[in-house]
């Protein structure tokens, strides 16, 4: 029955937090959001379509005011790109600007360092903000050495959209302790 609960709650969050919010949604927890592109030559040909996805999805539905947004492109060597609080058209124009310039003709795709940036810097996540990791690659495969060993516990708790020829993973760093923070708040309620 606990477990049961727990994967309630878990579905809850992610249906809360990670979906594209519709017209009338308005989120107020402020975000922290870590972008992971693979910059190997595998997702060159997909270059397109993932920065209009990017564009369409997150920097219009996703991002508001006050969010923060940091970039990484995850080539031979993963290098952070860009990082900066969101702001309006101003922030769109950024981030646009960043994902039409990068360079994605690596012959690997480093994603060791920037999840493990991306995981410092989310442990850093001050309460009452939402830190969430994206990681976009040409095949979950090329992930496989960055999340062996110490990073599969970052890798938990994911949602993966697939594309044609890339796809989306979505983690939330350190839901598990919210979720059993959230399971236990509920479970004490009903008693």
């Amino acid at each position: 029955m606990q477990r049961n609960t727990r994967v309630f709650f878990i579905l809850i969050i992610l249906v809360i937090f990670l979906f594209p919010l519709s017209a009338e949604d308005k989120r107020v927890i402020p975000l922290d959001l870590y972008l992971v592109i693979d910059g190997s030559r595998a997702l060159q040909s997909s270059k397109n379509d993932v920065v209009s996805w990017i564009n369409d999805q997150v920097v219009e539905n996703i991002l508001m005011d006050g969010d923060k947004i940091a970039i990484w492109l995850a080539g031979e060597n993963a290098r952070l790109i860009y990082s900066e609080t969101f702001s309006g058209q101003t922030g769109k124009t950024g981030i646009r600007d960043i994902l039409t310039r990068m360079d994605i003709s690596g012959g690997t795709a480093d994603f060791s360092g920037a999840l493990r940036d991306a995981a410092s810097r989310a442990s850093r996540t001050p309460g009452g903000r939402l830190a969430v990791t994206m990681l976009i690659t040409a095949s979950a495969e090329v992930l496989e050495p960055a999340i062996a060993g110490s990073g599969q516990g970052m890798i938990r708790w994911f949602r993966s959209e697939k594309y044609e020829r890339w796809q989306v993973l979505i983690v939330g760093p350190d839901l598990g302790k919210k979720v059993q923070q959230a399971a236990a708040a509920y479970m004490s309620s009903r008693r």
